[in-house]
Parts: C-alpha cells; structure tokens; sequence
C-alpha cells in the first residue's frame, strides 16, 4: 500500500524531503539551547557575571532565530508537499476511474468512489503531513534529547527507559482496537453518501410522494451508526492523553526528587542546578515526542483504512483493453454475433445471454422487443464493446470487437442510452460532445433530424440556453431528441437508440423514424422499442425473452409466426382502440 502511494508524491519529491532536512535543523537548536540555558545559569547567573549572562543571551537569541527559519521553511515545505501530494491522489484515482470498464464501475458504488476522491484522500493528506514533518522531529528529538539528557546524568536519565516501553505497548492495544472501527466508520460514510445522493436525485419523487420524514428517518439512522464507531474509536483513542500525561508527570516528579537530593548530597558537584533544568527540559521534550509519536499513530490508523480504500481503486486496472496489433478502422457497420453467452459476473448463476446468434447487415434498420428484464439492452451493450461477452463473439465490420482499439470502435458506435445524461452547460456544448468540432450548420442539422429543432428554436438563447445539471430544466420528450441529436453528429456507422423515444409522442416519434430512414441510409441503426409502432417498419425485428432470441423477422412474418409479438401487438392496438 506505502509503495502505491508514495508513486503519487512524484514531482513534490525535492520538496517532500526538504522537510526533513529543516526539521532535522530546528531539532538541533532546539537541543542545544537547554545546555546554553545550563551554562548561562550555572556560569553566569550563579557566578554573577553580567556579561557572560549578555553573551550567552545573544548566542540564545541567535539559536532561537535559527530555530524559527528552519521551523517556517519546514512548514511551508510540507504543506506544499502534502497539497500536491493529495493532489496526485485525486488526478490519479480520476484518471484510473475514466478508464474503468462498466464491470469495474459495478465493483464499486458512486457514493464510495467520491468518499474516497475526499474524505479517504483528506486523512491521507494529514498522515502524509505528519510523516514528513511530524514523524521525522518526534524520534529526531527524542534521540537528541535522550543522548543529551544522558550526557548530563545517566543514573537520572534511566527513568526514561522504564516509561518507553511501558507507553509502547499502551499505543500497540489501542491502535489494535480502534483500526477495525475506523474502517467501519468509512464503510458507513459511503452508505450516507449513497443516502444523500438517492435523496437529492429523486428529491422530485419523495417530495411528491411526501416521504421526506422517511428518508431523514434513513438518514439519521445511518448518521447515527457514523456517530456510535466514531465515538467508540474515539473512546479507545483517549486512553492515549491521559497514559502519555501520568508518564510527564512521574517522570517530572522523580527527576525533580533524586535530582534535588544528588545537588544537596554532592553540593553541587554530581549535578548542577542549571544541569537539573536542563533535564527538566528535556524530559518535556522527550515526553511531548512520545505525545507527538502517538498522535501520529492515532492518524496512521484513520489513514490506513483510507489508504487502503484509494489503493483499491488505484490498482483496479479495467477488464476491458486494447490489444498492441489493435484494428483502427471499422469498415461498416454490419454485427454478428456467434454463440454469444454473456453474465455480468463470473460467478453468476444464470446467463443473461444464452447463445445469441443473429446477423445483421451494414445500413438494416432493426427493432428489439421484449418484456422488461429479457436482456434488450446488455444485448446492445455487448456491440460497443462496453462489456466483453463470456462466450462467443460478437463482430463489428466482421471483425471481433475485441481486435478494435476501443477509441476507434466507440466512435463508430453511437448509443442513446436508457437513461438519458445531458450534462451542465449550453445545449450547444451538451451537443459538442457527439464531435468537439462540429459546426453550427452541423449541430442545426442533427437537431432537425432528431426534431429537436423545433422546442430549442423556442428558447430565448436558442442553442445557448444554459442546460443545468442532469438536464433538469428541460423535459423527458426535449432530453431524448438532444441526445438523439448528440449521437447523430458522431456520423457513426452503427447508431443505438435504447429505449431513446419513450418521452416523445407517437407523431413526433415517427418523424424521427422517417428522418433516419430519409438521412442516414448507411448507418445500421438498432431500435429498442416499447411501442410496436416504433419498430414496425423495421427491416427486421427481434423478439427478446429471458436472455434468448425468441424469434426474428419482419412485422408481417412476427404476426404470423410469433406468440410473444402477436399478443403484444394485439394488447397495444386494443389498448390504444379503447382509449380512443
């Protein structure tokens, strides 16, 4: 896990080990002036020497200056160091995500994966901070310290000895008890997350249903769970003060008692008074590290869990790859697919595609029907290559989609998906997506196609009119004709419409319909309908049920030839009779 992270540092580097250099600077003031401060009171103050009190005063001050240059430079070096640290942590997990596969999305929920980009990343900062700072002067000085504290009186100094070990073992249980709670708290925080982000999606939904008292119900019990580990862990963790102050205070009390008792016995020639606080002085010193050594292992246990969190999604390499003798160019847009078994885990129980055979020609026009649940859309799902098949293969241009650069066969392959994304920003920007390029001519043609054209025009701004998150100002009808719009500026050879005219009425469908027939002869374009009418026309249609091609053939063969479709036209047409 260090190895992992510590990649991430790269050009923080120099400046990551600055910081231990500066430190290891002000360290050294700060040991030596207790023997200064020793000098001056045993050779100046007790000896009455004016000057000698001056003279060791401005060595003093000068030390002190030095101390504070090297104490700043450390502290600038190392929030430069850890700021761009945590900014490495959150470029490459970002980068790593974009390259997952939909099968390495699925492993983790979006709640967890921004938990980890910010809450993870942020207690990994601070481990990081302390490492390089903190985690260099507490052992630094409590070396120094310990050497110099020797120097003055072994005997005295051994009280050290006894208290070290006894504080180490103290930091080893509660570090044991409070790591397990720690990584349970975060757990948790990916649930509130995934909470927060349900409610705030579907606020519409549960303010319509007035379930807002439920979900602050739901939420306030997953806070709760947050708050009773936390204050567990945190109850552990306190054991840590209260242990390292009855070490200072003993170890205070018996330095102050035998080195009191060694001045008066010796008359001063065993042990000096500016000797005694000079080890007064280092027994903070050597007590407040210890202090300063379990506060980082209270953080190095709330940053393990977190650094394990981010190195899982740092090393989750995607499933999905191109290989090094890759296929650049889709020659058309004729698929097959040949014994296709597909299940969207290994170890699934049943297949969602059971032997999938079908063959369609560049430029066909094809309908897919099916109840919910018949696997419509993994079908379609399979050709862009967003997932890789089991078994069998599916070809794209007669070759294996597996044998394309993913780039290449993307875009070639245009899919309006089932849930309908516009993103922040103008409809023109939302549009520039399907080609960065396209110019204003292009982007007005695809919108007449599509029939988008005739609600943008409608706008204030026309195709400047801002779109907000989600496509939330404009309605379901107007989301799937601009992402219908989208995908045709690709100009792909393949084009997917998964569900994508739902929202738009039946006229307004067929006019999108007659467009792509009258527009786009060449590109083989894969209806999934709902509706019967949407698909009729279609060269051939495809009638899916429970992961299997039930039957395939024009409208007029279906009627004859197949139960499911016949039934559902029948339904559709003596619904539709009825409500007329």
């Amino acid at each position: 896990m260090i190895k992992r992270l510590a990649k991430c540092v790269r050009e923080y580097k120099k400046t990551a080990l600055l910081t231990p250099v500066f430190v290891i600077g002000e360290i050294v003031m700060e040991v030596i002036i207790p023997l200064l401060m020793a000098d001056l009171i045993d050779n100046g103050i007790t000896e009455g020497s004016m000057d000698y009190v001056v003279k060791m005063g401005v060595i003093l001050l000068v030390c002190a200056v030095i101390s504070m240059f090297f104490g700043c430079a450390a502290g600038r070096t190392c929030a430069v160091a850890s700021a761009g640290f945590a900014k490495n942590l959150r470029h490459d997990m970002y980068y790593n995500v974009q390259n997952f596969s939909f099968s390495n999305i699925d492993k983790f929920s979006t709640a967890s994966i921004v938990t980890r980009l910010t809450t993870d990343v942020n207690n990994v900062q601070m481990a990081f901070m302390m490492i390089i700072r903190i985690a260099v002067r507490s052992p630094m000085m409590l070396i120094f310290s310990f050497v110099f504290a020797f120097r003055i009186n072994a005997r005295l100094s051994c009280v050290f000895l006894i208290a070290l070990p006894f504080l180490a073992c103290v930091l080893m249980l509660i570090i044991r008890k409070a790591h397990p709670l720690f990584r349970k708290v975060f757990k948790t925080y990916d649930k509130l997350n995934a909470v927060v982000e349900e409610n705030l999606r579907g606020v519409r939904v549960v303010k319509s249903y007035i379930r807002g008292d439920y979900e602050i119900d739901k939420f306030g019990k997953i806070s709760q769970s947050i708050y009773k580990n936390f204050t567990k862990a945190e109850k552990t963790l306190a054991f840590n003060m209260p242990t390292m102050q009855i070490c200072v205070y003993a170890c205070t009390i018996i330095i102050s008692w035998f080195g009191a008792k060694l001045i008066v016995d010796s008359g001063g020639t065993t042990l000096s008074t500016g000797e005694l606080m000079s080890l007064f002085t280092y027994t903070v010193q050597i007590l407040s590290s210890l202090m300063m050594l379990s506060m980082i292992f209270v953080m190095m246990t709330m940053a393990r869990s977190s650094g394990e969190r981010i190195v899982e999604i740092l090393e989750e390499s995607s499933d999905i790859t191109d290989k090094t003798t890759a296929a650049t160019t889709v020659k058309d847009g004729s698929i097959v697919f040949e014994n296709v078994d597909f299940a969207y885990s290994r170890s699934a129980g049943k297949l969602c595609l059971d032997n999938v055979n079908i063959e369609i020609k560049s430029g066909e026009t094809v309908g897919i029907i099916g109840g919910t649940g018949s696997s419509k859309s993994t079908f379609v799902q399979l050709i862009p290559r967003l997932y890789d098949v089991t078994k069998g293969s599916v070809k794209v241009g007669g070759v294996d989609v597996r044998d394309y650069e993913l780039k290449a066969l993307r875009n070639e392959v245009a899919m309006v998906l089932q849930k309908n994304v516009l993103f922040s920003g103008t409809v023109r920007d939302n549009l520039r997506w399907g080609k960065e390029d396209a110019t204003d001519e292009e982007i007005k043609h695809v919108c007449e196609l599509s029939q988008a054209s005739e609600f943008i025009e409608t706008f204030p701004d026309k195709y400047d009119t801002y779109i907000e998150q989600g496509g939330s100002n404009v309605s379901g009808g107007q989301k799937q004709r601009l992402c219908i719009a989208r995908a045709l500026l690709k100009k792909p050879k393949i084009l997917i419409l998964d569900d994508s005219t739902s929202a738009v009425d039946t006229k307004t469908d067929a006019l999108i319909r007659k467009a792509f027939k009258e527009e786009i002869p060449d590109t083989t374009k894969i209806i999934i309908a709902q509706r019967i009418a949407s698909v009729q026309d279609a060269d051939k249609i495809i009638v899916m049920n429970d992961g299997r091609i039930a039957a395939c053939g024009s409208h007029d063969e279906l009627m004859k030839s197949s139960d499911i479709y016949r039934e559902v036209y029948e339904s559709q047409v003596r619904g539709g009779g009825e409500n007329e």
